[in-house]
Formats: C-alpha cells, sequence, structure tokens
C-alpha cells in the first residue's frame, strides 16, 4: 500500500510538471513558466538602472559543440526567455524598448531538429516574450551604430561577467577563463571580453560599462514565480537523494546513485544537471567537490549524496549523509548527532530582517552549550567538533560573514552578500565538521526561502534525523530492482 501510493504521489508530481505551450511540431518552442509580463518588468529594472543616455547589449549562448541540447545562458533568458543560439537582446534605455536579434531561418537544420524560432517568426516572438521587435543579427552592428548616431549615446552597457550556462555558476565560470588564459597554448579570451574587444575595434566611440551588477541585484530577490520553480528542483533534488537511500548498498558503484538521480530529475521534467553529482563515500567524501564516482562502496562507510536538478533553468542544492549499509555505526551517530544539533541551531536563529553575522553569532552561542553537554568517544572527535565551532565563530566575527552560498538560476547564484535578509532571497547552509586525523567529513545542505516573516527550510523531503534515514533506507529502492546488465569488474 505505501509503495502504491508513493507512485501514484510521483504519477501526479510527474503530470504537475507537464509543460503545455507547444509548437506545430509538439513540442514547446517558448517557456510557460513565466509571462512577457515578468520578462517586461525584468527589462524595465534594467533601463531603470543604465538611464536614457545609454543602451545595453546582451548576448545569449552559442551553439553548443557535439550533440548536446541547447541551453540558454541565465542572464539572456532571465530578460526575454528566448532559447535560440547566437541571439542578442538590444535594450534601449531612452525608448526603453527591447530589440531582439536572432538569426535567419535555417530551413536544413529544421527539417533535420525541427521547427525553430528564427528573425522570420517576429510577430509570434514579440507576443511569447514581450519585446518590441525583432531582427536579424545582420543588422545588429548597423543599429548599435545608430544609436551613436541618432541619439549621440555615449555609454554602452553589457555584461563583463562570464555567462552562466549548462551545470555553470560564475565561481567555474570564472575559473573556466583563468584555466584558459593559463595555458600557454590556448590563451583564449572570455566570449564577454572577445565581444568588448570587438565593439571597442568598430565603435571606439562608445563608453563601455558592465552591465553584471545590475543584473546580478535582479536576480537576488526572487519573484513567485522563480521561488516556484526553485521549490520543484528542490523537490526533485530531495527524491533522487530518497532514491538514494532507498538504493543503496555495499557493492555498489557511487556512479550508480548518479544513475539513479538522474532518472529521478529526467523523469519528472528537469532539462539537466544544476552540477555534477558530488557522491563521495568513505574517505572520498572528505573533498566536498569529488565527482569521480569511480569507488565500489564498503560495508561501513558513510556516504554523501550532493545532486540537484536545473528545472527550466532554475536550480538547487541537496545534501545528506547516509551509512551505506543502511545502519548508523556508533561512530557515525555520535559524530551525526552533534553535528545535527549544531546545524538545528543555525536554522533556528534564522529570519528576515537579520543580519547574516547577527544569525551566525546567535547560532554560535548555542553551538557552545552543545558543545559542552556532549561527550566524545574519542579524542579526534572532540578536537574536530571543538574546531567546527570555532571555525563557525571566526566567520560570525567577519564584516562580510555570509551563511552559505544563494540558489537560483545557478546553484551559486549570483547577488551582493551585504545587508539584512529580505523577502525573495534564496540560500543555502552547508557547515562542514572534519576529523583530518581520520579523513571524516560531515556535511549536510538545505534550501532556504526568506518571507515577509519567516524563513523557510524547502528541501524536507530527504530526512535529517537518524532513525528517519534507517526507517528509509529499508525500503525497496530501484537498484534493487534492476540489476546490472553489465557485471562490475
Amino acid at each position: 500500500m505505501t509503495m502504491r501510493r508513493g507512485l501514484l504521489a510521483w504519477g501526479l508530481f510527474t503530470l504537475a510538471l507537464a509543460v503545455p505551450t507547444l509548437g506545430q511540431e509538439g513540442f514547446p518552442l517558448f517557456t510557460a513558466d513565466f509571462p512577457p509580463e515578468e520578462f517586461a518588468a525584468r527589462r524595465k529594472a534594467v533601463y531603470e538602472a543604465i538611464g536614457a543616455d545609454a543602451f545595453a547589449v546582451v548576448q545569449g549562448a552559442p551553439a553548443p559543440p557535439g550533440y548536446t541540447r541547447f541551453r540558454q545562458s541565465n542572464d539572456f533568458y532571465y530578460l526575454c526567455g528566448v532559447e535560440v543560439p547566437h541571439a542578442y537582446l538590444l535594450l534601449d534605455g531612452a525608448t526603453q524598448k527591447a530589440t531582439l536579434y536572432l538569426p535567419n531561418r535555417n530551413e536544413g537544420r529544421e527539417r533535420g531538429e525541427g521547427k525553430m524560432l528564427s528573425a522570420d517568426d517576429a510577430e509570434e516572438i514579440k507576443k511569447l516574450s514581450g519585446v518590441d521587435a525583432v531582427a536579424s543579427t545582420q543588422v545588429l552592428a548597423e543599429q548599435i551604430e545608430g544609436r551613436y548616431l541618432r541619439g549621440g549615446k555615449r555609454l554602452l552597457f553589457t555584461p563583463l561577467a562570464p555567462a552562466e550556462g549548462a551545470s555553470m555558476s560564475r565561481d567555474l565560470a570564472l575559473r573556466f577563463t583563468a584555466d584558459a588564459a593559463s595555458d600557454p597554448f590556448d590563451g583564449q579570451p572570455s566570449r564577454e571580453g572577445n565581444f568588448v574587444r570587438l565593439v571597442r575595434e568598430r565603435f571606439p566611440f562608445f563608453e563601455i560599462r558592465d552591465l553584471s551588477p545590475t543584473l546580478d541585484g535582479l536576480r537576488l530577490i526572487k519573484s513567485q514565480r522563480e521561488l516556484a520553480m526553485i521549490r520543484k528542483a528542490t523537490h526533485l533534488a530531495g527524491l533522487a537523494i530518497l532514491e538514494g537511500m532507498r538504493s543503496v548498498r555495499p557493492g555498489q558503484y557511487e556512479r550508480e546513485l548518479d544513475a539513479v538521480g538522474k532518472f529521478v530529475f529526467w523523469r519528472n521534467g528537469a532539462q539537466g544537471d544544476a552540477y555534477y553529482s558530488l557522491i563521495g563515500s568513505g574517505h572520498n567524501a572528505y573533498w566536498p567537490h569529488y565527482n569521480a564516482g569511480k569507488r565500489r562502496m564498503e560495508d561501513g562507510d558513510f556516504l554523501l549524496m550532493d545532486y540537484a536538478p536545473d528545472y527550466g533553468y532554475y536550480e538547487s542544492d541537496v545534501t545528506r549523509m547516509f551509512p551505506v549499509n543502511g545502519r548508523f555505526a556508533p561512530w557515525q551517530r555520535e559524530l551525526y548527532g552533534f553535528y545535527l544539533a549544531c546545524y538545528r541551531a543555525i536554522l533556528n536563529a534564522i529570519r528576515p530582517g537579520e543580519t547574516p553575522k547577527a544569525i551566525m553569532q546567535e547560532a554560535a552561542a548555542k553551538m557552545d552549550g552543545i558543545l559542552a553537554a556532549t561527550r566524545f568517544s574519542k579524542d579526534s572527535y572532540r578536537k574536530g567538533a571543538e574546531k567546527f565551532v570555532e571555525d563557525y565563530k571566526a566567520g560570525a566575527g567577519r564584516e562580510n560573514a555570509a551563511l552559505g552560498h544563494w540558489v537560483g538560476m545557478a546553484t551559486h547564484d549570483v547577488g551582493p552578500h551585504t545587508g539584512p535578509l529580505k523577502p525573495g532571497m534564496v540560500f543555502t547552509i552547508e557547515p562542514a565538521l572534519t576529523v583530518p586525523d581520520e579523513k571524516i567529513y560531515v556535511r549536510l545542505e538545505d534550501v532556504l526561502f526568506i518571507g515577509d516573516k519567516t524563513a523557510e527550510v524547502v528541501s524536507t523531503d530527504a530526512p535529517w534525523d537518524v532513525d528517519a534515514i534507517e526507517k528509509v533506507m529499508k525500503e525497496e529502492g530501484m537498484l534493487k530492482r534492476y540489476k546490472r546488465e553489465i557485471p562490475a569488474p
């Protein structure tokens, strides 16, 4: 009966995620997640930020190499919702009108892949996205120059921060650019840097300014529709981790839980991973971003599963830890129990209107009491717990104290970390306890929404409590029902 109820709930959730807007071939040509009015409101905020004497140009993502599905860059999607490679958006601060530039129709490609939006679909695109005009990318240079000739505009805003694409946050995008710059046989500039270089060569009369801070500030506060998308992504992350708990057994490989997570994500409408799966067993969990997935898990391992989907350009970030054999060993209960008590102290201190620094200081004071009341079976465990509390206090003492990281269109989302928490902010907490002598690592991670009066923990599908986790792990999992077709080496 329990399984039937679970399958029914799964089916209803799947139906709730269906996207109704279809093109003539039966697949979506434009998002149904946001109406044109919401995209228009975002563009209006940009007009007001840059002023009447300026205009902005935002590049869309290029076509992907190889047989990979196209995913638009976050800032471009945020402003118009159009998913077409090599597109540009021009926002005129004086007229407060938006012009979208798209490649012309490629009939040969459409015969192979189906209908694609192009500059030839101007009227349809204006209705779908709310932009004021649609033109071919072939006239973009001419119309950029026209802003100077007709209106004397000298300010051109464009994002200078690297664009976030599939499974991409800004920190990784910056690392990618730095890695290329460090390679003596590569040295390629970023796409943004190349765009700025070309604009300066062709239109030296423009003063170029960075649009990224404006877009970062807008993306920091989520609308109700954005919150709904993040909630769905978080729900899927929880379902994937739950299935991981049910399915894991000694003798399996870490990568098998990656497969389970991907099935849950794709089955329910995700368009990809928010980030590569972080599934680390035993000592592999000690490296927080270990992602190889190659280890065969053993009886007695403590497993970290950190994985979330990209659902309609909105993401999540959820982490749980559980024993591979389904039963917490005494040492796991001891360290995890202390950690969980401190973790709850942080969650209980979070509320709107408070600064991260004040919240962390309140939580740190409670951790002192938890530490004093806890008895440890090993000196190394006690030292690890003491350092955990010391490090948290040190973080609380910094002027730029941060509870965790923002979540939104990127897993490590953009936005400044200053001031009190405001409604519409979304972030995670993920403090980590380590015992270096034994390479033990303990970490949870949850997504929080800041509302008008309270902070909501959204990622409650996967449990924290030891007894609740062990109960879930007794249930039949997917990997028990579907055996390997190719025996493990």
